[in-house]
């Protein structure tokens, strides 16, 4: 979703000057092993990938399951894709798999071959479908899943559905929300902006630019996920942003998770652009050393 940066208001300077009697410095959190470190081999309980087809509004949406060696139950990620979601951020599933836990991706309706036609008020319906699917007792027991212990990561507008699928699932033990717009916000773009932003990224999407920009304006104020800041303030969130003209989105969810009494949210802003594209190893050690204690038994 590189185009919306264009679009996006301008970032907020939040940096000021701070007099210091001399510098501090303090040694650099250390990168979880998982990032450079395979784990010890289990021949009765290997790593594997299995396919995975889930029922959602009458079609079945494809995923895929990055399963953890070992016995299990194992704590599970789900990860949701951008827009049109040419980041899949499938070495982060890797590095949550060496981890010790499972990473689920998957594909929205009508998209990247999923059947169905694509609309954004669907995403965070088949996202929450995802869960549904993950927690069912027999697919819990065949992929090694923990019910108890799942969390999610979204990256751009999967921050989005991040945001408003979380804020319906208070049973996940955190969020991570990776340059993140919010769609609301996206909605209240002009007309033009908004479509000329959708048709620049609507590679395998299932429907036209039009109909997808008319569907965000028509749902601008009920899209906004600061909306959900309520429904948010208990959850456990990770909020990272980049130099992609997105960061104000991030920040006014902040804020209004904050105000509504939110004590559990996190933030790292980071020079890079919309993909991490030079940051993925730092990206990958933030989300593990945010979600390890809470995914811990």
């Amino acid at each position: 979703m590189q185009g919306i940066a264009k679009l996006a208001a301008a970032s907020l300077a939040l940096a000021a000057p701070m007099a210091v009697a001399a510098p501090l410095v303090s040694a650099a959190p250390a990168i979880p092993p998982a990032i450079y470190t395979d784990p010890p081999a289990d021949a009765a309980h290997p790593a594997r990938m299995e396919v995975l087809h889930i029922p959602s509004g009458g079609v079945e949406i494809n995923g895929v399951a990055y399963l953890a060696a070992g016995a299990g139950p194992h704590p599970t990620v789900v990860i949701c894709h951008g827009l049109p979601g040419n980041e899949k951020n499938l070495d982060l599933a890797q590095a949550l798999r060496r981890q010790g836990w499972n990473a689920i991706t998957f594909n929205y309706r009508g998209s990247w071959g999923s059947p169905g036609t694509y609309r954004f008020g669907q995403n965070p319906e088949d996202a929450r479908a995802v869960l549904a699917f993950l927690r069912v007792p027999a697919n819990a027991a065949r992929f090694g899943i923990d019910p108890a212990r799942m969390a999610m990561v979204g990256h751009s507008m999967g921050g989005w559905v991040t945001a408003m699928t979380g804020s319906e699932e208070p049973e996940l033990r955190g969020l991570v929300m990776i340059s993140a717009g919010d769609f609301g916000m996206v909605g209240q773009m002009p007309e033009a902006d908004r479509t000329k932003l959708v048709a620049e990224n609507s590679e395998t999407l299932a429907n036209t630019p039009q109909v997808l920009s008319a569907e965000l304006g028509a749902h601008a104020s009920e899209w906004d996920y600061v909306n959900r800041a309520e429904a948010l303030k208990a959850m456990p969130l990770l909020v990272l942003t980049s130099e992609d003209g997105l960061a104000p989105h991030g920040d006014v969810l902040v804020a209004a998770v904050r105000k509504a009494g939110g004590t559990k949210v996190q933030t790292a802003h980071v020079a890079t652009d919309h993909s991490w594209s030079d940051h993925r190893i730092d990206l990958e050690a933030r989300v593990i050393r945010f979600l390890e204690p809470l995914l811990a038994k």
